[in-house]
Formats: C-alpha cells, sequence, structure tokens
C-alpha cells in the first residue's frame, strides 16, 4: 500500500526512537537527551499499515504520560517472527513487549514465557476486556483461560473482487462462491495485454505468508496436515487436489513475481488496479476503501472464502496482538506498568475513535473490539466489507479447524512449535512449484517427508510434546 505522508514531527520521533534504540547497549542505558527517570519501553513491532499508524499518533501516549518514551522495532512479518520468538524463547531482554499472534501466544503462555494480563486489566478502569470479539480473546487465552497477549486487530479471510470488471466483463460473484467458480472467473478477466491478473494470490515463502492461503483452501478440500494419529497426511488426495488447484490458478492468472508475493506485494497490485481478484486478510478491506491509499476504492466487492468440496468454505483466524516478555517482570513492576500503560492505549476503545477521527475511519484496526462496529462513522465507512469481516470473524472455530479430526488447533497453521520451522519449509516447496521449479505434487512429496519427522516425534512422545 502506498505510505501515508508522514507529518514533520512523526518522522522526527520515528528517527529520535531509532537514534535512541541504537544508544540502548543495556541495562539502564539509553535515556541521552531525556529527562532524569524517564522510562523507555521498547515494542518491536510488525511493519503493517494499522501498526505504523499507531507508530504515527504514538507522541499523543507520550504528551499524556510524560514520564514514559516509547521506541519501536519495525520488522516486516518474517523476520518479526524470527526476531520476537529469538529474544522471548532465550530470556533476551531488548524488547519490553512485542507483537505476536495467537499461534504464539497459547504456546508461549504455557511455556512460562509471557506476563499474565489478566491482573492488568482487572486494573484498568474503562479497559473493557469482555468487549473483545469473542473468538479472538479465546484464542489469545493460555490453558488457564487467562489473556496473556491483547489483540490490536483481528481478522479473517474473504475473497475481494473489482466489481467494475465484473460488470464490464458480463460476470457476476455468487453469494457463496465455489473455487471453481473463482477460477473460471479469473480466466474471463485476466488481461496480460493490460498487465492484469486474474486473481492475486500469496506465493512469498513464510509460514504466515503463502501458508495462509494454502492452508484455507486445503481445509476447504477436506485436507488436513496430521490425522488423530500424527500421521502426515500432505500427500492426501485431498491435499493434492487442493495445492495442485492453488500452484495452478496462480501460475495461470496470477500476478506478476507470484513466488515473491505476500501480504503487501498483493495489496499494491490490487490497490493499483493490476489484478481482478484477491483472496486475502480481511484487514485489508480498510487499505482498499481508503482514497489515499487505493486506486480502487469503492469498486470493490467483497465475498466470503470460497468453498471447495461438500460446501467447506475455509479462512482463517488470526490476530496480531501485544504481549509482555516475563523478562520485562525481571525489570521491576514499574517497566511492567509502563509497558502495559503504552499497550493498554494502543489496544483501547477510545484509540479507535481517534484513529478513524485523525486518519480516517477505513484506517480503523478492525475485528478486535465489539464496539468498533457500533460507531456510526465506522459502520457508515465501513458498510461495504464490515458485515463480512465480523461474520468472517466469528464463523472461525481454530479448535475444529478440518473436517476430519485432527489432534491439532488452527486453521492457517498447525499450533505446535515444530510448525515455525515446518511450515516455513513447506512453504519454500510450494513457493519454488508456484515460482516453476518444480510441480506441486514434487513440492508435497518433500512435504511430507518433513511432515513425517515431526508426526513421529509426537507419535513417541504419545501425542504430547
Amino acid at each position: 500500500m502506498r505510505p501515508r505522508t508522514r507529518s514533520r514531527p512523526a518522522v522526527l520521533t520515528a528517527l529520535l526512537a531509532v537514534i535512541g534504540l541504537a544508544l540502548t547497549g543495556c541495562a539502564g542505558a539509553g535515556t541521552f537527551g531525556l529527562p532524569e527517570g524517564t522510562r523507555i519501553v521498547t515494542i518491536a513491532i510488525v511493519s503493517n499499515p494499522q501498526m505504523e499508524d499507531a507508530i504515527e499518533l504514538s507522541p499523543r501516549f507520550e504528551a499524556e504520560n510524560p514520564g514514559i518514551t516509547v521506541r519501536f522495532v519495525s520488522l516486516s512479518e518474517n523476520e518479526a517472527r524470527a526476531k520476537i520468538t529469538a529474544s522471548v524463547a532465550t530470556g533476551g531482554d531488548e524488547f519490553d513487549a512485542v507483537m505476536i499472534s495467537n499461534y504464539e501466544t497459547p504456546q508461549w503462555a504455557r511455556n512460562g514465557w509471557l506476563v499474565d494480563l489478566d491482573p492488568l486489566m482487572d486494573a484498568t478502569p474503562g479497559y473493557d476486556r469482555d468487549d473483545f470479539t469473542p473468538t479472538i480473546r479465546g484464542a489469545l487465552s493460555g490453558p488457564d483461560g487467562h489473556m496473556y497477549s491483547v489483540p490490536f486487530y483481528g481478522e479473517s479471510a474473504f475473497l475481494m473482487y473489482r466489481k467494475d470488471l465484473f460488470e464490464q466483463a458480463g460476470l457476476t460473484m455468487p453469494a457463496k462462491p465455489t473455487w471453481d467458480q473463482v477460477a473460471q472467473f479469473a480466466d474471463r478477466l485476466t488481461d496480460r495485454e493490460q498487465g492484469r491478473g486474474g486473481i492475486c494470490l500469496r506465493g512469498k515463502p513464510g509460514w504466515g505468508e503463502v501458508m495462509a492461503p494454502v492452508d484455507a483452501m486445503i481445509n476447504s478440500y477436506g485436507g488436513r496436515w496430521f490425522d488423530q494419529d500424527w500421521n502426515a497426511q500432505l500427500t492426501s488426495p485431498e491435499v493434492r487436489k487442493a495445492v495442485n488447484f492453488y500452484v495452478d490458478l496462480v501460475r495461470r492468472d496470477g500476478q506478476a513475481g507470484a513466488a515473491g508475493s505476500g501480504f503487501s506485494e498483493c495489496g499494491n497490485q490490487f490497490s493499483q488496479g493490476n489484478t481482478a481478484m484477491w483472496f486475502d486478510a480481511t484487514v485489508a478491506a480498510g487499505l482498499l476503501e481508503d482514497p489515499a491509499q487505493s486506486n480502487v476504492a469503492g469498486k470493490v466487492g467483497y465475498a466470503p472464502a470460497p468453498t471447495g468440496v461438500d460446501g467447506l468454505s475455509s479462512g482463517w483466524l488470526y490476530s496480531w496482538a501485544l504481549a509482555i516478555p516475563r523478562t520485562t517482570a525481571e525489570k521491576g513492576p514499574e517497566q511492567v506498568d509502563a509497558t502495559w500503560k503504552f499497550l493498554s492505549w494502543m489496544t483501547s476503545k477510545p484509540y479507535q475513535k481517534m484513529v478513524g477521527e485523525e486518519l480516517g475511519w477505513t484506517s480503523v484496526p478492525p475485528g478486535a473490539r465489539q464496539s468498533t462496529y457500533r460507531i456510526p462513522e465506522y459502520v457508515a465507512a465501513s458498510k461495504a466489507y464490515a458485515p463480512q469481516t465480523i461474520a468472517a470473524i466469528n464463523a472461525a472455530d481454530q479448535d475444529r479447524p478440518t473436517r476430519d479430526p485432527v489432534p491439532y488447533t488452527g486453521l492457517q497453521f498447525v499450533g505446535i512449535p515444530e510448525f515455525q520451522d515446518l511450515g516455513t519449509r513447506v512453504s519454500q516447496q510450494i513457493s519454488a512449484a508456484i515460482a516453476g521449479q518444480q510441480t506441486a505434487d514434487e513440492a508435497l512429496d518433500q512435504a511430507q517427508q518433513y511432515a513425517e519427522t515431526v508426526g513421529e516425534s509426537y507419535q513417541q512422545s504419545g501425542g504430547d510434546r
């Protein structure tokens, strides 16, 4: 997406944050040029547009809390996953707060790596934990039912399409499209002479990149990663059909450079009018409807995640959320308090209104809070996509992700620690197939071997690791 033009104070704030972080070499350092007693809160954050908005607005928080200075380490999605995981898992203390998801939260809570946020929420007047969307709230809870991260935004997935192109071609998007219908539409709407693809689908390696839509398609075709006995299933007929369909579709009707395209790249392609459809995260809708960032604002239609076989439809359930590592607690209660003050500010009801009033209502982080969908200005601005967004999030059930029973949770991921490596390895194979370096079946043959190794470790341990 085209970045918003930053105000000079916002740019200066970001620059000073980077300089300050570079000066922070050990505990107690990094306060150069700041008033005595200032407490620095360092946050590792994913560099998506909504998070950039939070960085831009953070001087408001600092003005309200003069004893706290917030410093951001903004990272691309794959880089953020790697650096944050390495830091938290090894007890690194360079980050006071980290942006993670519903993949990491329950596992890290079980490991004792995160601060229990329930007492902090209870002690914060008006924070209203019960306002969080129920499926998101549950996904960010630990085994004890307490929340160990708080959602910045929540998402599922749906199909975005150009209403004007459909009308010009005499096509009608069904209320519940099938993947076969989507492929037919993509064939009709692909126009290489005009530089337009029929559909944009992720191909970039990463368990949180290409594997998200691929896993959704696998689920919709009745596939799964493992059966209940941890036998790998990546060469099953259902998975082969789904992955071959995905690879064939993106190679035939997808965007240029598909093997290197993730969420951001597809967002650019669609917002610039270079593709007719896009299956991806519901959070994209607000960006597409912002005229300052998108050439197709007002021209986009939204349909549920397409069905594969037997009416099976699968989006996903995901939340970028904020957590406090246990190492922050080791710095003392004052550091936890300062960190929580900012996290609660960034995930609060007033923050939602501030974004709408300052940056535009289509920029409000969606999916996290139910009250967002009762703000009149937001309802009016998001009427094209909000009903589909919240319906998809509410319908997502990561505890029952597949048609057939499985021993894991997660719709677009397998909720086990090994999936960071396993999912990345499999994603590399699928990306190579999209690039034309091997067939989809060859990719799955190799992926099956990776999955078998993981499955065997669970079989040997009695299914519990």
